[in-house]
């Protein structure tokens, strides 16, 4: 039965689809199955791991039904790995999804056939704290948030917070914060020293050990 863990931070530019392929590709280095769902229109998770964003068979096709979950898995050429991709079309979810009835929970009735199948499922998030992400925080075990040493990434992991808060209330009772993962670290600068104080003194429980 898969772990579902989303990798999310409405902040752009933080490491996110890094994180979680190269994450997803480790694990599969050492024998786990291992989905990667790319939940960006971006489609940055879908190129990182070699698969072209112009194929048909996408997350957007699943979440609107129009292919089975096992329709839009694709195998990747690394071991163990394999990626639900995305592209551009994945941009109208946002507003197709408005008027859905239980709009949250798109993505889980796709992934949740396919729990058996894989040890860890990871979702890509778009930087945003839309119904993409609101999706994928309904339908996850945890989260990891990666987040550089910035001030502007320690206001939004504050929004973030108050999100997943609110989706742990209505949506998903079971969804945890798996851990922050720190990247594009530098000790060498002040300001690295500073938002590293901030985080250790409100989140010192959640920061992974390595950065």
């Amino acid at each position: 039965m898969a772990k579902i863990i989303s990798f999310a931070n409405q902040k752009g530019g933080v490491g996110k689809t890094t994180s979680a392929v190269n994450v997803a590709a480790s694990l599969g280095i050492i024998g786990f199955r291992t989905l990667i769902v790319d939940l960006d229109p971006q489609g940055n998770a879908t190129s990182g791991v070699g698969i072209s964003k112009k194929t048909e068979n996408t997350v957007y096709e699943a979440l609107v039904g129009r292919i089975s979950p096992e329709e839009a898995v694709t195998k990747t050429e690394f071991d163990n790995l394999w990626c639900i991709p995305s592209n551009i079309n994945l941009a109208g979810a946002e507003f197709e999804f408005v008027d859905i009835e239980n709009r949250e929970y798109r993505l889980k009735n796709v992934l949740t056939p396919l729990k058996e199948e894989f040890d860890y499922i990871f979702i890509d998030c778009p930087p945003s704290l839309g119904i993409l992400t609101m999706n994928a925080l309904a339908t996850a075990d945890g989260v990891i948030v990666p987040m550089t040493c910035e001030y502007y990434a320690l206001e939004g992991l504050s929004q973030l917070m108050i999100s997943i808060r609110q989706t742990k209330k209505f949506y998903n009772p079971a969804l945890e914060i798996t851990g922050i993962l720190i990247t594009m670290f530098d000790k060498r600068l002040n300001l690295t020293k500073q938002v590293m104080e901030q985080l250790e003194r409100y989140y010192s429980d959640k920061i992974f050990d390595t950065k």
